[in-house]
């Protein structure tokens, strides 16, 4: 991935945002530690799987439908973060993830 340290994106608050094949890392929190860019290579494979445009589209609507109609955090509960963050610990993960993996986190949260 190309990465790309700047002070606009993603919006503060946030560590990084991947649209693959950029990384956009906000200065402040560099370094990344070995677990954010596990995490970001996780959303990597994602938008490698379903194509960026068709990921956002269902990452905003998977959020929106998660905010209005679900408890808990609208963020943190799409199944895309959802297989992120259960992962991003694994050093292996990448190499032992099977394809479309984020459906198994689909389930409500």
């Amino acid at each position: 991935m190309i990465r790309i340290n700047n002070k606009h994106l993603p919006p503060k608050g946030f560590v990084a945002l991947t649209a693959w094949p950029l990384l956009f890392v906000r200065r402040e929190y560099l370094p990344l530690s070995a677990r954010t860019l596990r995490h970001e290579y996780i959303h990597a494979r994602q938008q490698a799987e379903m194509g960026i445009v068709p990921f956002f589209i269902w990452y905003g609507a998977e959020w929106l439908i998660r905010r209005l109609f679900l408890r808990g955090n609208a963020y943190r509960n799409i199944s895309f973060e959802r297989e992120a963050y259960a992962n991003e610990g694994n050093e292996r993960y990448l190499q032992t993830r099977k394809a479309f993996a984020w459906i198994n986190y689909l389930k409500e949260a």
